[in-house]
């Protein structure tokens, strides 16, 4: 259970069953990770041509090498889209950075409205990564994420 941000470590939690909980929490934890390091990999420092760096071996035993696609995603720090390549750790913080503001006129300060920040480029694209549709709960205006 080492992974970049995920650890089972003591915690305070005295019954067997709450030890098995917690457990099993960093479990899931690690088992949602992992799809979204799978879903995301175009946007992360991670081979996403899979099938691209299995055609550069000539043998399953033989060392793996990453394809071009992925050199060439660390050579520019960009993806093919254009946009920045992150770690898992950086393109979290990327995403934990929409706001929902609550907006008052000058002319009408009793009244307020949400009004949810406009998302970025990227952020679009990880959502379409990860199949979420924004707008459809409604913490993003219609149209938020058009590309």
């Amino acid at each position: 259970m080492k992974t970049s941000r995920l650890w089972i470590r003591s915690v305070h939690v005295y019954s067997e069953d709450h030890v098995r909980a917690h457990v099993f929490l960093c479990m899931l934890a690690y088992h949602v990770e992992w799809h979204m390091r799978r879903r995301l990999a175009p946007l992360l420092f991670e081979d996403d041509d899979r099938e691209g760096a299995r055609a550069r071996r000539s043998s399953p035993v033989e060392k793996a090498e990453v394809s071009e696609s992925a050199k060439a995603k660390a050579d520019t720090k960009r993806t093919p889209d254009g946009l920045p390549v992150h770690s898992m750790t950086t393109l979290l913080a990327d995403l934990a950075t929409p706001t929902l503001n609550e907006v008052t006129l000058p002319g009408s300060p009793d009244h307020a409205f949400p009004l949810m920040a406009k998302p970025t480029e990227l952020q679009c694209r990880a959502f379409e990564l990860l199949d979420i549709d924004p707008a459809k709960d409604g913490s993003i205006p219609a149209g938020g994420c058009a590309r």
